[in-house]
């Protein structure tokens, strides 16, 4: 079983998701929470369904995710321009600097997972999984 190919890669996950998990507790945040805010500092108002999309949770857990960052004071939300019912959110000023702060700490997770990989290794194995995620997207 160690030898599939999908065992290994939830295997890289886990250990992934614990390590982030591990560095982000330290900041009271969550990786989802983490997941969010890096969303939303790169593509300000995307809507809920793409934050949860981006965050690998349900819609229903994504509306309790933005609620709590909001009621923390780490993102603010208003009405869209052209489409009242939908809220678009942003980060406030405290949400941009905390997740700023998470970003070194995040890589060096990453870093540790990659350590016994050179600069070659690193580009390959991007390539493959990025061919891979597109051939269970491609149904």
């Amino acid at each position: 079983m160690d030898k599939r190919i999908g065992y290994l890669l939830k295997r890289v996950q886990a250990g992934l998701r614990s390590g982030m998990d591990e560095v982000l507790e330290a900041k009271e945040l969550t990786t989802p929470q983490y997941a969010v805010l890096s969303a939303l500092e790169r593509e300000p108002g995307i809507s809920n369904a793409e934050l949860a999309r981006r965050s690998f949770v349900t819609p229903q857990t994504m509306i309790r995710i933005v609620e709590n960052l909001e009621s923390l004071g780490l993102i603010g939300r208003k009405a869209h321009p052209t489409q009242g019912r939908v809220l678009m959110a942003t980060l406030t000023a405290a949400g941009a600097r905390l997740v700023a702060s998470c970003h070194a700490e995040v890589s060096a997770v990453e870093a540790r997972m990659l350590r016994h990989l050179g600069a070659t290794d690193r580009e390959t194995l991007r390539k493959l999984l990025e061919r891979c995620a597109a051939a269970l997207e491609d149904k």
